[in-house]
């Protein structure tokens, strides 16, 4: 079956520093038409890093959207342009006061593929050195250290509800796990 849905027309509803957002009309697989509703993002990246005492680095931070905080690994939208993997550096550092020169590279995910097309790079480090916490004006986070153990819980209990972070968070379990199991 053909599932590809053609924009026969499109409007921008909102020109934003973040989002954009537009209404489609669009031709479905049947034949029928159907209004999509679509926020235009220019993707974001992630960074999930580990200390040398093998303490997984979290913020915790308020999110208007959800009226709450959540804990998520440090993170941040790409600038136009800009290269994802000196952006996971750019984000780790500023939220955290950490710098790196190597990433692993975990995966490009969308986080909510249904209304936008945001997608976040998600990337690992446990090779840190100390930089400087360079916060935009308008952030606000606490930095947080996780055990190994306190990941596990975290995980487990629910705690951690943030897609990108379950996701590191899981990578990181299932590298530092299987590293233990066979040491």
């Amino acid at each position: 079956m053909h599932f590809e849905e053609k924009t026969i027309s499109k409007e921008v509803l909102y020109e934003g520093k973040i989002i954009d957002v537009e209404k489609h009309l669009v031709t479905l697989p049947n034949d029928q038409t159907a209004y999509r509703e679509i926020v235009k993002h220019n993707g974001a990246v992630a960074v999930c890093a580990m200390t040398p005492e093998n303490k997984v680095i979290l913020v915790k931070q308020f999110r208007k959207p959800l009226e709450h905080t959540l804990i998520e690994i440090p993170a941040g939208k790409l600038e136009i342009g800009e290269n994802r993997e000196a952006a996971a550096k750019r984000e780790l550092e500023e939220e955290t006061g950490y710098r790196t020169k190597n990433l692993t590279h975990i995966g490009d995910v969308y986080g909510a593929p249904g209304f936008s097309n945001e997608l976040i790079s998600i990337y690992f480090t446990n090779q840190l050195e100390k930089g400087h916490i360079q916060l935009d004006e308008d952030e606000f986070v606490e930095t947080l250290y996780y055990t190994l153990s306190d990941v596990q819980q975290a995980v487990s209990s629910r705690k951690i509800k943030d897609a990108k972070t379950l996701i590191a968070l899981q990578y990181v379990l299932s590298v530092y796990n299987h590293s233990n199991e066979k040491g």
